[in-house]
C-alpha cells in the first residue's frame, strides 16, 4: 500500500494551535527586546496575547470538533482513532479511513469530504458499473 502524505485532520488542527502557543510566547520575549521602545514592547505583548488566546479558541474548537467525530477502530494499527467527515487517516499510523460504505475500496482523496466532489466520483463509478 502507498505511503500517503495526509494526516489525521484533529492533528493538524491541535498542531496548528500548538504552534500559536509558541508563537505568541516568542513575540512576547522579542517585546522584551523593545524595552527602550514602550510602544513597540507593548505592541508586540498584545500580538502575543492575542496569539496565545486564539489558540485557546482553536483548542476549545477542536475539543468540540472532537467530541462529535465518530470513533472507529485501525484496521491497520488496531488502535482507537476518531473521523472527521467521510474521509480521514488515522491519527497513530496514518491508514486511510471511511465511514462511508460506497467510499471504500477507492483511492484515498481528502477530497471525497466535499460534497460535490464526492457525489461525482460516486456517480462516475456507477456509470462505469453499469457500462459493465
Amino acid at each position: 500500500m502507498a505511503k500517503i502524505s495526509y494526516s489525521s485532520k484533529i492533528n493538524k488542527i491541535r498542531s496548528f494551535a500548538l504552534i500559536l502557543v509558541f508563537a505568541g510566547i516568542l513575540l512576547m520575549y522579542v517585546g522584551i527586546m523593545f524595552k527602550k521602545f514602550p510602544w513597540v514592547m507593548a505592541t508586540f505583548f498584545v500580538l502575543g496575547m492575542l496569539s496565545v488566546i486564539f489558540s485557546c479558541v482553536v483548542y476549545l474548537w477542536i475539543g468540540s470538533l472532537s467530541i462529535k467525530a465518530v470513533p472507529v477502530v485501525c484496521p491497520n494499527c488496531h488502535k482507537p482513532t476518531k473521523v472527521l467527515g467521510h474521509v480521514d487517516a488515522c491519527m497513530h499510523c496514518n491508514q486511510p479511513l471511511t465511514i462511508n460504505k460506497e467510499l471504500e475500496g477507492l483511492d484515498f482523496d481528502e477530497r471525497y469530504n466535499k460534497r460535490h466532489f464526492r457525489k461525482e466520483a460516486l456517480s462516475k463509478i456507477k456509470k462505469e458499473n453499469n457500462q459493465s
